[in-house]
């Protein structure tokens, strides 16, 4: 027939598109339910078998390492330059730690990085990384200026987040003005005397 396009052609187009409906349906379903989300539910979603995923992205963490960038790292690593941005030690680490419970309560998957649900996965171990860098930055500097209490460290931090990636993972979902609220509470809790007098 003339003007149809070459057999190959027409496949190679085929498994562009079922890749690009994968990963569309991926993202949506890691966003709402973590990267625990059941493949089944991504393929259907997709329009294509369970072995479709496999054959384009070699099994879940392939299809992971595919989307994690649009999941979390992008908008992590986009927290922690604007972290960085930031010249008052105080003020960067309320921000710090306000935007990474914001992220943890909006972004399943956050914590799925956080609880490193799959160690295998070289981009996931990097995210932790790069956070966990981040943290012992922040950390030192704020409480080298007083911002925070002397004895709160890094791994604080680190037990902190990990406990409430735990709850939201596990456990009841709180209300947002609640989440919050204890966001709050925390601050509070751990800022150091320069932090407490100049918010008299």
């Amino acid at each position: 027939m003339a003007g149809a396009a070459p057999l190959g052609s027409r496949l190679r187009a085929d498994a562009r598109r079922n890749s690009e409906q994968i990963r569309a349906a991926a993202i949506g379903a890691f966003r709402g339910q973590g990267l625990t989300a059941p493949l089944e539910e991504v393929a259907k979603a997709a329009g294509v078998s369970k072995a479709t995923i496999f054959n384009r992205f070699g099994g879940r963490i392939g299809l992971i390492e595919a989307v994690i960038e649009e999941i979390v790292a992008s908008e992590l690593f986009a927290v922690i330059d604007r972290a960085r941005s930031l010249d008052d030690d105080g003020e960067r680490i309320a921000y710090y730690l306000t935007a990474i419970r914001d992220l943890q309560y909006r972004r399943p998957a956050f914590n799925d990085v956080l609880l490193q649900t799959y160690p295998h996965s070289r981009q996931l171990m990097e995210i932790c990384r790069v956070g966990s860098e981040a943290n012992e930055e922040f950390i030192a500097a704020a409480r080298a200026s007083g911002a925070l209490r002397p004895e709160f460290t890094a791994d604080d931090l680190h037990a902190l987040v990990v406990d409430s990636a735990l709850a939201l993972k596990y456990g009841n979902r709180p209300a947002r003005d609640d989440y919050d609220r204890r966001t709050t509470y925390l601050l509070d809790g751990i800022r150091g005397r320069t932090s407490a007098a100049g918010g008299r």
